[in-house]
């Protein structure tokens, strides 16, 4: 099966929401809970609720705050979207109220850590899918479908009003606490998302730019795009080898270049997104 049709595929994507709910569940109730902590979007709303009402679960507050999202989620994302996230939604509030967990976790600090670690590893599993886990992800996929605002600034906008919500309520180490939590979150869950699809943008300037380009074509398998530029010093004519490779190629294709020309000019940028041709295909909901 081909890598397209692999993402596309309804086991697949079960898969991916299952174990990210999974992991999700795992921090939650193994960390979590036992701390008092605030997680980032809906979830950290509910855990609010539940701290401050004494009612009911996390789990049910979370299940009933997703409803009115789930009407947007109908009405503006797709309907495959729409049932990947019921999926998702139903995964983790069954998940965190059956799964008895307690990583036994004492020091406030590591907990915050440990906890912000495996929460956002099991989001950025369960948003590789064609899904979501519900919550504010719903909102972020809209927004960003229709108007490229970024998953991270819905993020930061919704943490500032909950944390300003709960500055209320918390003490300031348990507030501080929670905020590390929420930020190594998202740094996980941004390192999850991008596995798989970092990439490196080379710019090679060179006068042996036909022969540096044979040679790595051969040697990696891997094209280039020649783009023209001018000497502005020398007003010479250039031609500018750029092309896109992976971490272990790059070292490789470094060897070449200065094994050909030790005067060339070797540019690397990181890239976290190239859609197209051989690399990944648009995500679409």
């Amino acid at each position: 099966m081909k890598r397209a049709q692999l993402a596309n595929s309804v086991p697949w994507n079960l898969l991916l929401i299952t174990v990210g709910s999974l992991v999700f569940s795992a921090g939650v109730n193994g960390v979590v809970i036992h701390h008092n902590f605030i997680t980032s979007g809906i979830y950290g709303l509910a855990l609010l609720i539940h701290y401050e009402s004494h009612s009911f679960s996390p789990s049910f507050w979370y299940l009933v705050c997703n409803i009115p999202l789930f009407i947007l989620g109908w009405f503006f994302v797709s309907r495959r979207f729409f049932f990947y996230t019921l999926y998702g939604v139903l995964a983790v509030t069954l998940m965190t109220l059956l799964l008895p967990l307690n990583f036994r976790i004492e020091q406030q600090v590591y907990a915050a850590v440990a906890g912000g670690i495996i929460c956002g590893i099991g989001s950025g599993i369960t948003l590789r899918s064609l899904g979501s886990a519900g919550g504010l992800d719903i909102i972020a996929v809209i927004l960003h479908s229709r108007f490229n605002i970024g998953v991270g600034k819905v993020s930061l906008i919704s943490n500032v009003l909950l944390f300003s919500l709960a500055s209320s309520y918390y003490s300031p180490d348990v507030l501080i606490a929670s905020i590390i939590l929420v930020f190594i979150s998202s740094i996980a869950l941004e390192h999850v998302l991008s596995l798989f699809n970092q990439r490196k943008v080379v710019y090679i300037i060179s006068d042996h730019h036909l022969e540096i380009f044979e040679q790595f074509k051969d040697d990696l398998n891997q094209g280039a795009t020649y783009l023209k530029a001018q000497g502005a010093y020398s007003g010479r004519d250039k031609h500018i080898i750029m092309t896109i490779i992976n971490n272990i190629q790059l070292k490789k294709l470094e060897s070449i270049v200065f094994e050909v020309d030790e005067d060339a000019l070797f540019i690397v940028e990181d890239s976290f997104n190239v859609l197209g041709s051989n690399f990944g295909k648009r995500k679409i909901y």
